[in-house]
């Protein structure tokens, strides 16, 4: 089992963040598009117990890659930490007639453009999302590595947001009567 250690911020320009990557050397690994299907059971057990499941269909420039995620419940942290259970599927559809076996149905869809950076030992993601806007998420290893990387992009004053993108998109959802 692995655990996910990120700091999500909003951000206003992308691009700005992109200028300091490439200045501080950071490596670019992709553009991706991606489609995250979220699924819970009739309860809503999942959502009730701060847990998630996800289908995500990621689109490169020449091929396409399906990943099943679990989401564990969130830790006591200064960073958005919980348990990741992640693998790749080669059949979807086979995947969603099995969740839908198990009584789970789709609650929500959430599309993004990713761009993907390395940088200080850590996943540097610029997010944008139609509803939403323009996100950086930082994933690494430990607090120290996350919290160095914030700092040489010059973020060290944004506010970390707990929340996932779909929890976020429900919210913006409500907010405009949908």
């Amino acid at each position: 089992m692995c655990t996910e250690t990120e700091a999500k911020l909003k951000i206003e320009s992308p691009e700005q963040i992109e200028r300091r990557l490439l200045e501080l050397g950071a490596e670019f690994i992709a553009e991706l598009s991606q489609t995250d299907y979220h699924f819970d059971d009739a309860k809503a057990t999942l959502k009730k117990g701060d847990k998630a499941l996800r289908l995500r269909r990621q689109v490169a420039a020449d091929s396409t890659q399906l990943l099943m995620t679990y989401k564990g419940p969130k830790e006591k942290s200064n960073f958005k930490k919980r348990q990741e259970i992640e693998f790749d599927l080669a059949d979807a559809d086979a995947a969603g007639k099995l969740l839908g076996a198990l009584g789970y149905h789709k609650t929500l869809v959430v599309e993004k453009t990713r761009r993907l950076w390395r940088f200080g030992g850590c996943e540097v993601a610029l997010d944008r999302l139609e509803l939403l806007g323009d996100y950086l998420e930082i994933e690494g290893p430990d607090d120290e590595k996350i919290n160095s990387v914030q700092e040489s992009l010059g973020l060290s004053d944004l506010p970390h947001i707990p929340k996932g993108y779909a929890a976020l998109t429900k919210a913006k959802l409500r907010e405009l009567g949908r």
